[in-house]
């Protein structure tokens, strides 16, 4: 007997799954990507809603800014981390210096002119050597690399238009709306 390939799934509730994804589905989807994307747990990207919808402007514009200036992701856009982990790995591990003083906290705020640098003691260590050739900082307006120090600059929250992420902000606001 031939093997025929049915077109839905096994069981008996096979014939009646639902095709389309409903509005729901789609934002909570879209709120999963942006906090996976950023490494953000629920409570925290909860409070950061919450802090976005308190500023002035478009809230989901201000929740990507919030996203942004976390020192996790900044020093990640400055290539210090390969990737957001591996940068807020350095943060925790006490290697990233603001404004010369240690932070250790990787939600920790990084404001407008505020200096990211690399611990004295760190700049030996394989693994941030191996990163700060890639020159990432480059790409992004709003950061600024100084190679002969090893350091960079937070000038000012990018803009929506310079977020490289494709997110759909608004589902997001929908989401937390209801």
């Amino acid at each position: 007997k031939a093997v025929t390939k049915k077109n839905y799934p096994p069981g008996m509730h096979g014939r009646g799954r639902r095709k389309k994804q409903s509005e729901y589905a789609i934002q909570l989807a879209e709120k999963q990507k942006m906090k996976y994307t950023y490494g953000v747990l629920e409570r925290q990207f909860r409070n950061l809603f919450d802090e976005a919808a308190r500023r002035e402007g478009i809230t989901g514009d201000n929740l990507l800014k919030l996203l942004e200036s976390r020192l996790d992701n900044t020093v990640y856009r400055l290539g210090i981390g390969k990737t957001r982990r591996q940068a807020r790995q350095f943060v925790s591990h006490e290697h990233i210096l603001v404004n010369g003083e240690l932070v250790n906290i990787p939600s920790y705020e990084v404001r407008p002119g505020d200096i990211i640098s690399i611990g004295n003691k760190s700049q030996t260590v394989p693994f941030l050597k191996e990163n700060l050739g890639m020159g990432r900082s480059a790409q992004f307006s709003w950061l600024e690399w100084n190679a002969s120090e090893l350091s960079g600059k937070f000038l000012n929250a990018p803009d929506r238009t310079e977020i490289p992420e494709s997110f759909n902000e608004h589902l997001i606001v929908e989401l937390y709306s209801k």
